[in-house]
């Protein structure tokens, strides 16, 4: 066991192997393998994945940019060469598969209640009973936002930032005030999204 889990790689794909199994026990005992079946499918990926994305994002402003400014010059390079940019490769794909499998739920439900979500309820007209579409649809656009954040400001610019593409000091340095103004902007938005989420989920179903 300790050998097994010593590797990361054996880790992950076994514990990916124990939950396709618990998939399709759900599957089996929940009455088949329907469209609701695979709305829980697409809402289970959606979970992990944004437990991935923004357990980074996390990461990087709980941790990583407040820390850095105390490491000794000589360490840096260890964070900007390596560490960082393993983060951001899962950062920036877990954003991307978050925002994907959410949608994915959301038409799965209907084009009519994607579009009610999407116009925070308005496609039918705002009535008392469609009021939480429009506190859902807040949700899904501030996570429409991170996400674009994420690929069209954050990763170009740590990019730069980094070294990944060459840049001048001048520019690498803006480039890691812009990347780390456009990451706090997404902690910002991070609490107000997931209470959408969180709550929608729980008093509407």
């Amino acid at each position: 066991m300790g050998k097994l889990l010593s590797n990361f790689r054996t880790t992950i794909l076994l514990s990916l192997v124990l939950a396709g199994v618990m998939i399709f026990s759900f599957g089996q005992i929940s009455g088949g393998f329907g469209e609701a079946f695979w709305q829980a499918v697409l809402r289970w990926a959606h979970v992990a994945s944004g437990i991935l994305w923004i357990g980074l994002l996390y990461y990087f402003n709980f941790v990583q940019i407040r820390v850095m400014p105390s490491i000794p010059a000589e360490l840096k390079p260890a964070v900007g060469k390596h560490i960082a940019p393993e983060a951001l490769f899962w950062f920036r794909w877990s954003a991307l598969a978050t925002v994907v499998f959410g949608l994915g739920v959301m038409f799965l439900r209907g084009h009519a209640y994607a579009m009610e979500v999407l116009s925070f309820g308005l496609a039918g007209g705002l009535t008392e009973d469609q009021k939480g579409f429009t506190l859902m649809g807040v949700g899904v656009w501030l996570a429409i936002v991170m996400f674009l954040n994420v690929w069209g400001i954050i990763w170009p610019n740590q990019k730069r930032a980094l070294g990944i593409v060459p840049a001048e000091d001048d520019v690498k340095a803006k480039a890691a005030r812009v990347a780390m103004l456009a990451s706090r902007t997404n902690l910002l938005l991070s609490l107000p999204m997931l209470t959408s989420m969180a709550m929608y989920q729980t008093l509407f179903g």
